[in-house]
């Protein structure tokens, strides 16, 4: 993987929230001989934050 860029949004519709997430990725694979296979594939986790107590 050369590249990872990410930026995340909030957007708030009517009563909904959401979370938007744009992944900009670029892969790049090289061989002298054979096969080769670059992959973008990514993992995302999204945590729910806990709530401050007042």
């Amino acid at each position: 993987m050369l590249r990872t860029h990410v930026k995340t949004y909030r957007q708030r519709i009517g009563k909904n929230h959401y979370i938007i997430i744009n992944i900009f990725q670029s892969a790049e694979a090289k061989a002298e001989s054979g096969n080769v296979l670059a992959s973008n594939a990514v993992n995302v986790q999204i945590y729910k934050s806990r709530k401050k107590r007042r």
